[in-house]
């Protein structure tokens, strides 16, 4: 068999000269051996209804065997020729032809150093591609964070609107001056309440020196 593995041959036709080749010689090689098996039987019934034949079926498959090996020697030798001639004149695609799919190549022809540049540029997008993947989940991450945020905010939102009008049912006028109203109340109680402490600390230790 050939050692060349013909892969542009095998392109073209979807499976290995090869391949064609050695499933051929093996159905030659059955029908040889079921051939032979016949004649075998054919021989064995004539010589069954002959009276006094001392030829013994062991000797026929001697016989038979002997004859196949002679077959077989014969039959290699012809298909070796046979191989070759069908390898290089049927199952040979020439070097000047050139198959559909791969004409692309002739009219944009690249040389090794354009091809490897081509792979750097490749591994370098997808590189990018993942960096950018990354970054779009961050961002996703981000955005649904900040939707929860919102949610939070439009809350308070309708609970300092609810207020508001409460402040209006009351007559308390606008909501956001009265809680600054409130905010700076508040800043003046703990301003007292802080002068209170500190003057009631300063009394206690009055009356602890007396």
């Amino acid at each position: 068999m050939s050692v060349d593995p013909m892969t542009y041959e095998a392109q073209f036709f979807g499976f290995t000269p090869q391949t064609c080749m050695l499933r051929v010689y093996i159905a030659f090689q059955d029908y040889l051996f079921e051939m032979m098996l016949v004649v075998e039987g054919v021989m064995l019934k004539k010589l069954d209804g002959i009276p006094g034949c001392k030829i013994s079926p062991s000797k026929i498959r001697k016989c038979t065997e002997k004859f196949l090996l002679f077959m077989k020697e014969h039959f290699d030798k012809l298909f070796s020729k046979m191989e070759e001639v069908l390898l290089q004149l049927v199952l040979n695609i020439p070097k000047n032809v050139l198959l559909p799919e791969d004409r692309v190549q002739e009219q944009y022809p690249y040389s090794e150093e354009e091809f490897q540049a081509l792979q750097d540029e490749l591994q370098q997008l997808q590189q990018q591609c993942r960096a950018e993947a990354v970054v779009e989940q961050e961002l996703r991450a981000e955005l649904e964070e900040q939707k929860v945020v919102k949610a939070e905010l439009e809350k308070i939102l309708q609970c300092f609107d609810g207020l508001e009008n409460i402040c209006r049912e009351h007559g308390a006028g606008n909501f956001k001056e009265s809680f600054a109203l409130l905010t700076q109340s508040t800043k003046k109680l703990q301003d007292v309440l802080k002068e209170v402490e500190e003057k009631s600390k300063k009394m206690n230790q009055h009356d602890q020196l007396m």
